[in-house]
């Protein structure tokens, strides 16, 4: 049974188990683009740096006031600890190098690119040839979706390929955390990690962030990117990881850019063009075409 609390009720546990566990991948990748819409009005007031901060810190707050997750990481054990720590260090890093990125490349590129780290961990994990033509088509369904465009900055691209390590890294140390000490929830380890990010973004974000501190709006919407983006996302992905094997959640990661497309047309009525329409179909037959081998991904 997923521990969600130690005071919530045995029927609230229950229903968690309930759900699908790639319903709540879904959950978690509609959340991961509903983020943006909050983010392009911070674009314009604050720069990027600030951005991160806001989202990293707005979301640790709010851990802090909803779980005090400081609990139970000291109540776990060491090797759990280390685990959280590491994860904590991986989001801040990866948020801060993902809003760099995006600001000098387009999005498609940098989605593109941060798909690289989730092909090689579906690849390690799941090696039958079911799975392998499953990756291929999913991968080719990504191609189709993202507008990748290999000019630009050098830098910019040097951050985006660090974006797509360090997003390597949240899988693999947010699976482990999904899955250490069952003494503690995954969504305290969860909010302790985000904590220990909150920390270490400060020095990179903090000053670029003050101008918001002092506007209203520019504030709500910094809160929102961090409840959408990151609070929402993060707790559907641990409540995720828990059941699936590493390697499926990692082809998974290729739902992103089709979800884009449907929320596009739910919420924006943007009607994708055929060559997007082709992308999303590859995508969901790869998924579909994937088993989970009992072995696949563990660890």
């Amino acid at each position: 049974m997923i521990d969600l609390n130690g005071k919530e009720t045995v029927a609230a546990a229950r229903l968690a188990e309930r759900v699908p566990a790639q319903a709540y991948f879904v959950g978690s990748a509609i959340f991961h683009y509903l983020g943006p819409s909050f983010a392009v009005l911070l674009f314009t007031r604050i720069p990027v740096a600030g951005v991160a901060w806001l989202r990293i810190v707005s979301a640790a707050v709010v851990f802090a006031l909803w779980r005090q997750p400081w609990r139970s990481f000291v109540s776990a054990n060491r090797d759990t600890q280390r685990a959280v720590v590491a994860l904590g260090v991986v989001l801040a890093l990866m948020n801060y190098s993902f809003y760099v990125a995006i600001d000098r490349l387009p999005l498609g590129t940098v989605a593109a690119i941060e798909f690289l780290g989730p092909i090689v961990l579906a690849l390690v994990g799941c090696r039958s040839g079911r799975n392998i033509a499953a990756l291929l088509v999913a991968v080719a369904g990504v191609w189709l979706l993202v507008d990748v465009r290999f000019a630009g900055d050098p830098r910019a691209f040097a951050w985006a390929f660090f974006n797509a390590a360090l997003f390597l890294l949240y899988i693999v140390l947010a699976h482990r955390v999904a899955r250490a000490d069952p003494g503690t929830s995954p969504i305290d380890r969860l909010g302790a990690a985000l904590l220990v990010a909150g920390i270490v973004i400060t020095p990179l974000g903090f000053m670029a962030a003050t101008p918001a501190l002092g506007d209203p709006a520019a504030l709500a919407a910094g809160i929102g990117v961090g409840i959408s983006s990151s609070v929402i996302p993060y707790v559907f992905d641990q409540l995720a990881m828990v059941r699936l094997p590493r390697a499926t959640y990692a082809l998974f990661v290729a739902l992103l850019p089709a979800t884009a497309v449907v929320v596009g047309v739910v919420v924006l009525r943007q009607i994708p063009a055929p060559v997007e329409a082709s992308g999303v179909a590859l995508v969901v037959f790869g998924i579909v075409l994937h088993r989970q081998p009992r072995s696949c991904g563990r660890g």
